[in-house]
């Protein structure tokens, strides 16, 4: 290996933490589509209620494919981290045996 270094636990906590993220979000999501605003009284509190739920929800799922994402590009930054590590470790035994010669 070369002397690049990054841990892999740093990739594991970011994706774990952005998939709980995603989940927590599509639960949020669920909650607010079964929202029921006939509590509230007013027919027109209500209308209000149900819209606000319709939108929070749909931007919570906006998020949620969000955070998705993120766990795919955190996934494509290890591994391109780490050829690139692998890279620079051959390029340097390479030099090390020219050296050697």
């Amino acid at each position: 290996m070369s002397d690049l270094r990054l841990e892999d636990t740093v990739f594991e906590d970011l994706k774990k933490t952005f998939a709980t993220i995603s989940d927590r979000m599509d639960k949020a999501r669920r909650t607010l589509r079964g929202t029921d605003g006939s509590s509230v009284g007013e027919s027109g509190l209500i209308e209000d209620v149900h819209e606000f739920a319709d939108e929070w929800g749909y931007g919570i799922k906006q998020l949620g494919k969000h955070t998705q994402g993120a766990v795919k590009m955190i996934n494509k930054i290890g591994e391109e981290f780490g050829k690139l590590d692998h890279d620079l470790a051959e390029s340097l035994k390479t030099k090390t045996k020219k050296k050697g010669k």
